[in-house]
């Protein structure tokens, strides 16, 4: 039973990960497929085809996306952007969510900055208690000078899904730097801590056995 138990084991450890990447991207293709129906019936590719082909949407997004950018890019096309920003700030809840939305993506697709680049340990929930997170950025100037000491700005993800968390405001003098990786750290998280850096796997051999063999 033992070695059956292995088996199974060392069996889901391959089709579990594949399974779940593929049901991703699944449903990835799917919801971009579903963006065709935006087409006017006659104009989608099922009508003209006579059958559906999977991937349509994807490639209905890429050449979407590329072609805005192409557009984006050149003085005219910013000109226009410019007029349609403006026309989003004058409506209030738009002009905070886009304004927002926008801010974050130029952070994160910039390469500036220290926008998830950077693993650190915090104090949290209390004292005493650490747990992974992210460095974002610096902290609130306003709060810094309210409380007397500078800040920084964290995100610190749920386990076992990063994308969802929270964001605090720090101490700076309470966040230790850690060396390992962005992509690390969130194996670390999604694993709940069972896949740690800088420790072999179980049951894999020591590097110096394996140096040695």
């Amino acid at each position: 039973m033992g070695r059956v138990r292995r088996y199974l084991t060392a069996g889901l450890l391959v089709w579990v990960p594949l399974g779940v990447t593929f049901l991703v991207i699944e449903s990835l293709v799917d919801f971009a497929d579903r963006l065709l129906q935006i087409l006017p019936e006659e104009a989608q590719p099922n009508h003209w085809l006579g059958h559906d082909i999977p991937g349509l949407g994807v490639a209905l997004v890429f050449i979407t996306v590329l072609a805005t950018g192409v557009v984006a890019a050149n003085l005219v096309g910013q000109r226009l952007l410019g007029v349609g920003e403006a026309l989003l700030a004058r409506i209030p809840l738009v002009r905070s969510l886009y304004s927002g939305v926008k801010q974050l993506l130029e952070s994160l697709m910039s390469g500036a900055g220290n926008s998830f680049r950077t693993v650190v340990l915090v104090p949290y929930p209390h004292p005493g208690c650490w747990t992974l997170a992210f460095l974002t950025g610096e902290g609130l100037p306003e709060a810094a000078n309210a409380i007397g000491t500078e800040l920084v700005s964290i995100f610190v993800p749920a386990t076992p899904n990063p994308t969802s968390g929270f964001f605090l405001m720090v101490p700076r003098k309470d966040v230790v730097e850690l060396q390992m990786s962005v992509d690390e750290g969130l194996r670390m998280i999604l694993s709940m801590g069972m896949v740690v850096p800088g420790l072999p796997r179980k049951g894999a051999a020591p590097a110096s056995k394996r140096a040695t063999a």
